[in-house]
C-alpha cells in the first residue's frame, strides 16, 4: 500500500512537471513570436559610409568597367586597351559635325542613339547612387570618363533644338531578330539558310539578306546593305561610307529624343559639382530634347522602319515619363513631376502592371526612381496620388522578383536566374537585380521595414539577397560554373561575337577577308574584358561560338546595367536622399 502511494505521488509530480514545461514552452513561443513580429516591423539599421569591401564584387567591377574602353570610337585618349586604336574619326563629316566619339553598340561597329543614350542614363544613375562605392575601389573616375565619352557624342548629335542625329552603320544579320515575333523560329530559319548557302559557296548572311530585304522601303541611307552586311573587320580598318540619319520635325522620333533627354538630364547631375559649365550644357540640351519629344509625339520605329530592324521600340510613352522624372530630379521644376504623375502617368506608366526594365521599356525604372521621392519624404510631394501609384507599382515589381513572394515570376532557370528572353537573356535579370538593390537601399535609408506581397512581407535584406543571387549567377555560381562576364574568373566565354576581339591587332584586313576570323576555330586573340555576353538558354546551356550572336554577343548597355548592379554590392552604404 505504501509503495503504491509513493509510486502514485511520483507520477503526479512527473505529470505536473510536464504540464509546467508545456506552459513555459508556450509562453516562450508566444514571447518569441511577439519579438519576431516586432522585429519584422522594426527597420534595419541605416548603413553608414562605405564599409568593408567585398573583394569578389570589387574585382568584378574593375573588370566590367573596361568594356566601355573597348567600345569607344574616336581619337582615344590614354588608351588602356592594347588592341584598340583610333576609329570612326570622320563620323559626322557629311553634316559638318564631330560624331567621332560615342561607343559601338555591341560586337559590331554601329552607333545607335537609342540604346547608347540608355547606356548613359543607367551609368549616370549608377554613379549618382553608388559613386561612393565606386570611389572606394577607384572606379568612380573611369565611370565618369566613360559617361562623358557618350554625352560628348550626344551633345554634338543635337545641333538644333528639333534635330537629333543617329548614326547607323553595319547591316548585321543578327539585328534581323527584331523583325521576327519568335526569335527561335528565326534561328532555325537561319540554320536552314546556312545549309542552302553552303551549296552556293556563300555565307548565310549574304543569301538570307539578299532574299529577305531587297524590297525594304528606303526612307534614308543606311550605308550600303550589299556591302555593309558582308563586313567583318577591326573598327580601326573601316573604310566604308558611314552615312547619317536624323529625327526632326518632319520625321520625329519620340523614343530616342526622350531617352537622350533622360541621359543628358541624369548626366547633368553627375557633373554638377565637378564641371558646372558642362552640366549646364547637358541640362539645356535635355530640356530642348524633351520639348521636341513631347511636342512631336511619334514612334521612331514607325517613322523610320529601317530602325526597327535593329532596335524596334514598343512605344514612346515610357521614355517621356522617364525623361520627365530625370528632368525633375535635375531641375526641381514641379512641372516635370506633374507631367509624370498626372494624365501622362495614367496613360503610359502601366501602374499596377509590372514590366521588365530594359533599353525598350523604362516603366519599372521610372517607378523605382520616383519611389525615392515618397520614401525619402521629398518636399512638396505629399498627397501626390501619382507618386503613390509609382511606389505601389515599384513594390509590385519587387514582389515579382522575390522567389518566395506569392506573385513571384515563374520564369526562372533551375539555377535561379530570372529568364525572359532567348536573345540577350542576361539583360532582364541584371536590370531587375539593379532595381532590387536600389529599392533595398531606399528602404534601409528611409527606415522602411518591409514591403507586403500578398500575405507575405519582405525586408530590404530579402531584396539584396535576390540582387546578389543574380550577380553571383552571372559571375559563375551556376550549373555551368562559368562566368558570363568576360575576363572574370577562371572560366568565361572564349569565342565572343565581337569583331575587334576576334581579329589580331596586327592583322590587315578589308571588309570581307576578315570573315576568316569569324569562322576561325581558335579562341579570340583579344579578350573583350568586361563584356557581358547574352547568356544561357532556359535549360542553362551556353554554346560558346563566335557565330552564336544570340548568346555570345556583349552589348554596351548590358555593361551599364552590370556596372550598376555590382557597384551596389561592392560594399554597403546609405542611399543619397537627394541628387542635388
Amino acid at each position: 500500500m505504501g509503495k503504491e502511494s509513493k509510486s502514485g505521488g511520483c507520477l503526479g509530480w512527473l505529470l505536473a512537471i510536464v504540464i509546467l514545461a508545456l506552459v513555459v514552452g508556450a509562453i516562450v513561443y508566444a514571447v518569441k513570436q511577439k519579438i519576431d513580429h516586432a522585429n519584422d516591423n522594426k527597420p534595419s539599421p541605416v548603413p553608414g559610409p562605405p564599409g568593408a569591401i567585398d573583394k569578389k564584387y570589387a574585382d568584378a567591377l574593375k573588370i566590367a568597367m573596361q568594356f566601355f574602353d573597348i567600345q569607344k570610337s574616336g581619337k582615344l585618349v590614354n588608351n588602356k586597351i592594347s588592341w584598340r586604336g583610333d576609329s570612326g574619326l570622320k563620323d559626322g563629316n557629311e553634316a559638318n559635325l564631330d560624331l567621332s566619339k560615342g561607343m559601338y553598340d555591341a560586337g559590331d561597329h554601329m552607333k545607335f542613339g537609342f540604346p547608347m543614350a540608355f547606356t548613359a542614363t543607367v551609368l549616370s544613375w549608377a554613379i549618382l547612387e553608388y559613386g561612393d562605392q565606386m570611389a572606394a575601389v577607384n572606379q568612380l573616375e573611369p565611370a565618369q570618363q566613360s559617361l562623358k565619352w557618350i554625352t560628348d557624342f550626344l551633345i554634338n548629335a543635337h545641333p538644333k533644338d528639333n534635330v537629333l542625329y543617329i548614326q547607323v552603320i553595319f547591316f548585321s544579320l543578327h539585328r534581323v531578330r527584331n523583325l521576327m515575333p519568335f526569335p527561335w523560329l528565326y534561328w532555325k530559319r537561319y540554320l536552314i539558310w546556312n545549309l542552302i548557302a553552303q551549296s552556293f559557296n556563300k555565307k548565310a548572311d549574304e543569301v538570307y539578306l539578299h532574299l529577305t530585304f531587297f524590297s525594304l522601303p528606303t526612307l534614308w541611307q543606311v550605308g550600303d546593305p550589299d556591302l555593309d552586311h558582308k563586313c567583318w573587320e577591326r573598327p580601326e580598318n573601316m573604310k566604308e561610307k558611314r552615312p547619317l540619319t536624323q529625327v526632326n520635325i518632319t520625321v520625329p522620333g519620340t523614343e530616342v529624343a526622350a531617352e537622350t533627354a533622360a541621359a543628358m538630364a541624369s548626366a547633368s547631375l553627375v557633373f554638377k559639382t565637378s564641371n558646372s559649365a558642362y552640366s549646364s550644357t547637358l541640362l539645356k540640351h535635355a530640356k530642348q530634347l524633351f520639348n521636341f519629344a513631347d511636342k512631336y509625339p511619334a514612334s521612331y520605329s514607325e517613322n523610320i522602319p529601317e530602325v526597327a530592324t535593329y532596335y524596334n521600340s514598343t512605344g514612346y510613352g515610357d521614355e517621356l515619363l522617364w525623361a520627365a522624372s530625370w528632368l525633375y530630379h535635375a531641375t526641381g521644376d514641379r512641372s516635370y513631376l506633374d507631367y509624370a504623375t498626372g494624365e501622362n502617368g495614367k496613360q503610359f506608366a502601366s501602374w499596377g502592371s509590372p514590366t521588365w526594365f530594359s533599353w525598350d521599356n523604362k516603366n519599372a525604372g521610372t517607378q523605382v526612381l520616383l519611389s525615392r521621392l515618397s520614401l525619402f519624404g521629398a518636399k512638396g510631394v505629399s498627397g501626390n496620388s501619382g507618386l503613390r501609384n509609382y511606389r505601389s507599382s515599384a513594390e509590385g515589381v519587387m514582389c515579382g522578383l522575390l522567389p518566395k513572394s506569392p506573385s513571384a515570376t515563374s520564369s526562372r532557370t533551375d539555377g535561379g536566374l530570372v529568364w525572359i528572353s532567348e536573345w540577350n537573356a542576361l539583360q532582364h535579370p541584371v536590370a531587375s537585380a539593379f532595381l532590387a538593390a536600389l529599392y533595398s537601399d531606399y528602404m534601409l535609408t528611409s527606415q522602411t521595414a518591409k514591403i507586403t506581397c500578398g500575405d507575405h512581407s519582405f525586408k530590404p535584406s530579402d531584396l539584396r539577397k535576390f540582387a546578389k543571387s543574380q550577380a553571383d549567377y552571372v559571375l559563375g555560381k551556376n550549373p555551368l560554373k562559368m562566368s558570363f562576364l568576360v575576363g572574370y574568373g577562371d572560366k568565361y566565354p572564349q569565342y565572343v561575337h565581337h569583331r575587334g576581339a576576334s581579329i589580331p591587332a596586327d592583322a590587315t584586313t578589308g571588309c570581307t577577308d576578315g570573315f576568316k576570323w569569324l569562322d576561325s576555330t581558335e579562341p579570340n586573340p583579344n579578350v573583350a574584358v568586361g563584356g557581358l555576353v547574352g547568356g544561357p538558354f532556359l535549360n542553362e546551356t551556353y554554346i560558346d561560338s563566335r557565330n552564336n550572336s544570340m548568346q555570345a554577343e556583349p552589348t554596351t548597355y548590358n555593361s551599364a546595367l552590370i556596372v550598376g548592379l555590382i557597384s551596389s554590392l561592392v560594399t554597403t552604404s546609405s542611399a543619397v536622399k537627394s541628387f542635388t
